[in-house]
């Protein structure tokens, strides 16, 4: 992650009783929950039940090729038999297209976007032409911003060619609108501790480059549904691992820009298995199913997340359970 500054601490965290808090688990349906899922759900269900809140289920399923409804039904018999219930309907964004694209079409107008015709090949060959480029906090090449450089005619002529296009926020441009929007007082998120005290953390977009909001194959991303969705359902406090820590920069931005409230954000560090390295569904981590059919109960399953965090809870990034 880009070094973010402090700002500023303080306290005051615990959600007001008049305005009880609204969270969210938010899983995408390409694989199977393991651990850590349950970890991020019971963290959030969990904070709810603890202030009279609401607990969100939202399937993040905007990635067609790899979204399957297998899948999604087995994150929710998943959740279900480890004792967590939600309200229904369940928000699917694969249902809220356009909802994304009005977003999108207002940063247009506001003129930080700009169609991208590059493809990988292209971005690759770009940067290997370069004795050395920045990565984003990812690890990813940085976007040499070669489409941003297009003239308009240019830009009129491939789109009226029907060359596939995806759209790319102009990170420079779109930060300086926001800090006027600011006043010029700064951006920042409040992230919280377990303690329920805060630290103001300072916005570091630009160490994304120009991110890509639309896909040319499915016409929104991942940052714009995150913070449309967010903001629809009025989540008040988002609960996620720490390997969002830093896109909350882009969110951030981009809330400022759409005129979003600003949730607050507590981001805790992701459970390992025994060699240290991250539970995820590409390095196919057990899944809760596998547990379950080999004799697992959900009392083991909570047992077994209390005994791999507790290692971290003195750190305060690691809600109790």
């Amino acid at each position: 992650m880009a070094a973010q500054s402090i700002e500023g601490q303080g306290t005051g965290g615990t959600p007001d009783k008049a305005t009880p808090p609204v969270v969210r688990f938010a899983p995408s349906p390409n694989g199977y929950l393991h651990l850590g899922h349950a970890y991020s759900a019971f963290a959030n269900y969990r904070f709810a039940q603890r202030f009279g809140g609401r607990f969100l289920l939202r399937v993040e399923d905007i990635d067609h090729t790899r979204a399957r409804h297998e899948f999604e039904q087995a994150i929710f018999e998943d959740l279900a038999w480890l004792g967590l219930d939600w309200p229904q309907p369940v928000r699917r964004q694969s249902e809220h297209l356009d909802y994304h694209k009005r977003h999108l079409q207002r940063l247009e107008t506001l003129g930080v976007l700009y169609p991208c015709f590059c493809t990988r090949n292209d971005i690759r060959a770009a940067v290997d032409a370069k004795n050395s480029w920045p990565k984003d906090p990812d690890g990813s090449a940085v976007y040499p911003g070669t489409c941003r450089h297009l003239a308009q005619g240019e830009r009129d002529k491939l789109l009226a060619a029907g060359k596939p296009a995806a759209l790319r926020i102009d990170m420079q441009r779109a930060l300086a609108m926001a800090l006027h929007l600011q006043s010029a007082e700064g951006i920042t998120w409040r992230e919280f501790g377990e303690q329920e005290t805060f630290v103001a953390i300072a916005v570091d977009p630009g160490a994304w480059g120009d991110v890509i909001l639309a896909r040319k194959d499915i016409g929104t991303s991942y940052h714009i549904a995150v913070v449309s969705d967010d903001e629809a359902q009025g989540i008040t406090d988002v609960i996620r691992g720490e390997d969002l820590l830093a896109a909350t920069s882009i969110h951030r931005l981009l809330q400022i820009l759409l005129g979003f409230r600003a949730p607050n954000y507590r981001h805790h560090r992701l459970l390992r298995d025994e060699a240290d390295a991250k539970l995820s569904k590409s390095a196919q981590s057990q899944s809760l199913r596998g547990l379950r059919e080999g004799g697992w109960t959900p009392e083991d399953v909570v047992d077994e997340l209390r005994r791999r965090s507790a290692q971290h809870l003195s750190s305060g990034r690691l809600p109790t359970l």
